[in-house]
C-alpha cells in the first residue's frame, strides 16, 4: 500500500475528488502533524523533521511549480529521496503573462483611473500613450513549458520570439544566456519567467536592464529574485524603461496576516506610486480551475507511483528545476 501525507490544507471537496481520482492500494493522510511511516510526502516546504526517522519516504512532491530555496538546499542533504513538482498552471501563467504585458504596453490601468475623471490624454506629455509590439521581439527568459505557450501568444500578435534557456535547441529561435547582452537591446517585451534558483537569482539588474530599449516592457511571472528589485525600481522610477508588469514580488504576508487580511508591502519600495508598472498579488496561476487541475496532476503522479511507473517532473538538484 502506498502511504501519502499532504501537510497543506485542502477542501472538503478537493479532498473527496483527489480520493475518488486515486487507485484503491494509495492511503491518503492529512494535518501539520505527518504519520510515522509513510511513502510520499505533499508540501512545498518540508522540514528537517519530516525527512528524518522515516525509512519508507521516497519522494516529497512540490504541490506548485518550481521549488522553493530552502527546500533544494534541504532536499540536498536527503539524495535519497526524490523532489518533484506540479507544473498544473502552464495555461494560467502565460494567460497573466501576456495580460501584464498588454496592459503594461498599453497603459491601460493608468488610462483607466484618468478617464474616469474624465481625462481623456495622458499625464505625462512626453510620454507615449502606448507601444506597438507587432513586429517587435519578444525576448522570453526562460524557455520551458511556460515560456513556449507565451511564444506562442505572441508570435499570435505578430511579434518575433527568441526564447532563452540553459540548453538552447533551436538555433533560429533559442539561445544561451550568454547571448542576453545582444538580444536585450532588440527586446520590445522582455519576459521572465525562469526558475528561481541560486543560479538566477538576481540574474537581471542594473547592466542588463539598461541594455533594454527606452520602449521596452518587462513582464516578471517568475520570481521576484530574479530580477533585482532596487535596479527594477530605479529603472521605472527615472522611466529608462517605458513599464513592467509584475506578479511576484519581493516580499510576502505571512500565512496569519494573509488569514487576516492584513495589508502587507510587497517591496522595500513604493512600487505603487509609480504609474508605469502594472501589480499583481502573486496570483499567475491562479483560477477557478485551478484545484481541480492540481487535483488531476497530483493524482496521475501518485497513481503512477502506485504502480510502479517513475513519478514525472522531477527536480534535477543541482539544476534546481
Amino acid at each position: 500500500m502506498l502511504k501519502v501525507h499532504l501537510n497543506h490544507e485542502t477542501a472538503p471537496e478537493h479532498w473527496a475528488d483527489l480520493q475518488n481520482r486515486l487507485d484503491p492500494g494509495i492511503r491518503l493522510s492529512t494535518g501539520s502533524r505527518p504519520p510515522a511511516d509513510f511513502d510520499i510526502l505533499v508540501t512545498g516546504e518540508p522540514t528537517r523533521e519530516d525527512l528524518t526517522g522515516n525509512p519508507r519516504l521516497r519522494a516529497v512532491v512540490v504541490p506548485w511549480v518550481g521549488a522553493p530555496l530552502a527546500t533544494l538546499d534541504l532536499m540536498r542533504e536527503f539524495p535519497h529521496v526524490a523532489l518533484h513538482n506540479l507544473p498544473y498552471n502552464i495555461g494560467p501563467t502565460a494567460e497573466m503573462a501576456m495580460a501584464l504585458l498588454l496592459t503594461a504596453a498599453k497603459r491601460v490601468v493608468a488610462s483607466d483611473q484618468r478617464f474616469r475623471r474624465g481625462y481623456w490624454s495622458g499625464e505625462h506629455p512626453g510620454v507615449p500613450g502606448s507601444v506597438m509590439l507587432d513586429g517587435g521581439l519578444a525576448l522570453i527568459l526562460g524557455y520551458g513549458r511556460i515560456g513556449e505557450r507565451i511564444g506562442l501568444a505572441c508570435r499570435g500578435l505578430g511579434m518575433r520570439v527568441a526564447g532563452v534557456r540553459r540548453n538552447p535547441i533551436l538555433a533560429d529561435e533559442e539561445y544561451a544566456i550568454a547571448d542576453l547582452p545582444a538580444l536585450l537591446p532588440q527586446a520590445s517585451a522582455f519576459i521572465v519567467c525562469l526558475p528561481h534558483t541560486h543560479e538566477t537569482e538576481g540574474l537581471i539588474g542594473q547592466r542588463e536592464l539598461d541594455l533594454l530599449p527606452p520602449n521596452a516592457v518587462l513582464v516578471n511571472v517568475a520570481r521576484g529574485a530574479v530580477v533585482d528589485e532596487t535596479a527594477l525600481y530605479r529603472a521605472l522610477q527615472a522611466r529608462r524603461i517605458y513599464a513592467a508588469g509584475v506578479d511576484v514580488w519581493y516580499r510576502y504576508p505571512s500565512a496569519a496576516e494573509r488569514k487576516l487580511g492584513l495589508p502587507h508591502p510587497p517591496s522595500v519600495f513604493p512600487f505603487h506610486e509609480l504609474d508605469n508598472v502594472v501589480m499583481s498579488p502573486h496570483r499567475a496561476g491562479w483560477s477557478e480551475e485551478k484545484e481541480p487541475a492540481r487535483i488531476a496532476e497530483l493524482s496521475k503522479m501518485l497513481n503512477a507511483a502506485n504502480r510502479g511507473d517513475s513519478m514525472p517532473y522531477r527536480i534535477d538538484l543541482d539544476r534546481g528545476y
